[in-house]
């Protein structure tokens, strides 16, 4: 890139640094404390695009970078980085997760009902303070487990076979994006993931691209949107049988569309509570086998959401540029001397 570098040293990054520490401070317990009370939605995005699950690192990130979310999810990455690999959690399927929150707007009378769960889906967009309405005890309990409505699909033959790449071996091991490269076409196990880690506005303005017709004409519907809990299982290592670490906010979305032979599924899943996460890259993972559009082309969305490259790239323009900034101005002048002399 021909970088060169800035003048002052290392003097200067101390001062740059200490400046910046002047406007945010370190953050301290009570801070942690409240960015992780009040502010869960943003720490799940953190954490989801961070590709690590830890609330109280989550919010000391958060409020020592300012609220920079892409520096946040960066220092998150790059602590994920250094932790040992310590074995590998069960795989498990939708309906593991323990739901509190459970809605279709395709289907009004799935298997288990509709479930609202925390929401503000209902309520008026106004600035004031509400009155709190208050929680009793629910009439009747709600199930542990809930049929998943692909699963429902499925048993009346109503499912078209999920695209996706190449068809994996039941029996092989599940790929892991963190240590193997990204080819295409991409196994549908390592194009989830990457939907899961993705940028989430970048999810949504490629879902959106589609959604809104552009060039193309899709409409999908939520066929299951679900938020909850998922508990973590690793096989134990001395008496067999599984043990329970503990839990996680997990979501998922399942969009639904009329093929040629009946519905086609798009799915999407991700660490915390983010339906408009879950819900573009759902969108876009039943788009990407059908090219000709931007959002149908899984190489350009694959790559172009992944939020530290894409703001990396971004971000590096900051740096100096002195040399290849002079080349490109002397290059252009020669040509211009060039075409006069024509």
């Amino acid at each position: 890139m021909g970088y060169v570098t800035a003048r002052g040293g290392e003097k200067a990054i101390r001062n740059a640094e200490a400046l910046f520490r002047l406007l945010v401070p370190r953050a301290s317990r009570r801070a942690v404390k409240a960015v992780e009370e009040g502010l869960p939605y943003l720490l799940d995005r953190l954490m989801g695009e961070g590709g690590l699950w830890d609330p109280s690192l989550a919010a000391e990130v958060l409020w020592e970078t300012g609220g920079d979310l892409y520096e946040a999810v960066l220092r998150i990455r790059a602590h994920r980085a250094t932790l040992p690999r310590l074995g590998d959690a069960r795989a498990q399927e939708p309906h593991d997760l323990l739901l509190v929150r459970r809605i279709s707007s395709a289907f009004r009378d799935l298997p288990g009902g509709q479930v609202l769960g925390p929401t503000l889906d209902y309520s008026l967009r106004l600035l004031g303070r509400d009155p709190d309405p208050g929680t009793g005890p629910a009439e009747v309990e709600a199930p542990r487990r809930y049929l998943p409505v692909r699963g429902w699909l499925a048993q009346r033959g109503l499912l078209e076979e999920p695209g996706g790449g190449p068809v994996e071996d039941p029996g092989s091991p599940t790929p892991d994006l963190t240590d193997q490269p990204l080819l295409f076409p991409a196994p549908r196990p390592l194009r989830l993931q990457v939907l899961a880690r993705a940028d989430t506005g970048a999810l949504l303005g490629l879902g959106y691209s589609a959604m809104r017709a552009y060039n193309a004409h899709r409409h999908p519907t939520v066929a299951e949107l679900g938020m909850g809990y998922l508990e973590v299982r690793i096989p134990h290592p001395l008496r067999g049988g599984e043990v329970t670490l503990g839990r996680i906010r997990a979501g998922f979305a399942e969009v639904v569309a009329h093929g040629e032979r009946g519905y086609r599924l798009g799915f999407s899943a991700s660490m915390g509570w983010n339906e408009v996460k879950v819900i573009a890259g759902a969108m876009l993972d039943l788009e990407m086998d059908h090219p000709r559009h931007p959002a149908r082309e899984e190489e350009f969305v694959l790559l172009h959401t992944e939020p530290i490259e894409a703001s990396g790239f971004a971000l590096h323009y900051k740096l100096p540029h002195y040399v290849t900034f002079l080349s490109n101005q002397l290059s252009h002048w020669q040509e211009v001397e060039r075409a006069e002399e024509v």
